[in-house]
């Protein structure tokens, strides 16, 4: 009766290693990017309620006015903090320089292996930032807003992807995984509403309608 318990528990113990092991590999891609949680949806429309709506300007911009890519402890870069993050098994040298690793870009899809392959979005771009109020802050505030660590502002996706997003707003760009839209405005209108930014009402717009269906 014993070798029978025996068997019948190691039958049990082996069918739930295969169901954790089977799930990791279901959650895995989209538990590797570790985008700051952004405000939950109910809170995200009370807040777009809240922000200004204002005609964009993008007078005097230049992308050097934002100080990015600071270094934030050691030799490590906010960069090279983010590719660490949002990867998973990054294995950095002495440079803090990213030589192995996996990461999953949600606003694509795909997974990559090596780190030249990722941009570091900031998810409310530096020139969308100007537009929206950046223009009249001081350069240490412009340059927090571009290595912010703590809010939903900065992720590790594919470059192309990102290049292709450049300065456009939800009005005219969104992922397209559409399973993370909703969690891609939440963190735009998050970051808005936290460094005081206006919207312009094509984006109010937009915005409004994902955050309906969130």
């Amino acid at each position: 009766m014993s070798k029978f318990y025996a068997r019948r528990r190691l039958s049990i113990l082996g069918a739930l290693t295969a169901l954790i092991a089977s799930v990791a590999v279901l959650n895995g891609p989209t538990a590797s990017a570790a985008l700051p949680t952004p405000v939950s949806a109910a809170t995200a429309r009370t807040y777009l309620a809240s922000l200004t709506v204002a005609t964009e300007s993008r007078t005097g911009y230049d992308r050097d006015l934002f100080p990015h890519w600071i270094t934030q402890s050691g030799t490590c870069n906010t960069r090279e903090v983010v590719l660490k993050r949002d990867g998973t098994n990054v294995v950095q040298d002495s440079a803090c320089a990213a030589t192995s690793g996996s990461w999953y870009s949600v606003y694509d899809g795909a997974t990559w292996t090596v780190a030249s392959d990722l941009d570091i979005d900031h998810l409310v771009p530096l020139a969308e930032a100007w537009d929206s109020g950046a223009g009249g802050w001081t350069t240490a505030r412009r340059q927090a807003f571009a290595n912010d660590l703590t809010r939903p502002q900065l992720i590790a996706v594919t470059d192309n992807v990102n290049q292709a997003k450049g300065d456009q707003d939800p009005a005219t760009w969104m992922p397209s995984v559409t399973s993370y839209r909703c969690t891609y405005v939440r963190a735009w209108v998050q970051v808005k509403y936290y460094y005081d930014l206006s919207v312009d009402s094509a984006e109010k717009s937009a915005l409004t309608s994902y955050l309906a269906n969130c």
